[in-house]
């Protein structure tokens, strides 16, 4: 079950680990869809590289440049790459966390890539 803090917050850092066991945070949006947090992201960014090798990653409660405040809520969980439909449910939750700027990157980003999407949405269960 997703920590309902960290559920709320607008961004999560969200750690992933390289194989030497270094850990690398990003801050992202992310939204609760029954028992996982979902985050969309780029299908060529490290954190995708680093969930292929090692589903283990940690989230924190964040703002928007990754600062995280002491006492911020914190739980570790195991994340997953999504195919296409799962992408789907990323892209519908994100629309109904974040409206507009979500659907303005989405959709923005896809007109400037010439109607390419190359976004992979991630599952993390805790």
């Amino acid at each position: 079950m997703v920590p309902d803090e960290i559920a709320r917050s607008p961004y999560v850092s969200l750690t992933t680990y390289r194989r030497s066991g270094d850990a690398v945070s990003t801050p992202v949006w992310a939204v609760r869809d029954g028992d996982d947090l979902l985050v969309w992201t780029k299908d060529d960014t490290g954190k995708v590289k680093r969930i292929r090798n090692s589903g283990r990653v940690t989230v924190t409660v964040c703002d928007a440049r990754g600062r995280v405040a002491d006492g911020a809520a914190t739980a570790g969980g195991t994340a997953r790459l999504l195919d296409a439909s799962g992408l789907d449910r990323v892209r519908k939750a994100m629309t109904g966390k974040y409206g507009l700027r979500f659907r303005f990157l989405d959709v923005g980003g896809a007109l400037v890539r010439l109607g390419k999407r190359p976004q992979v949405g991630i599952a993390i269960t805790f």
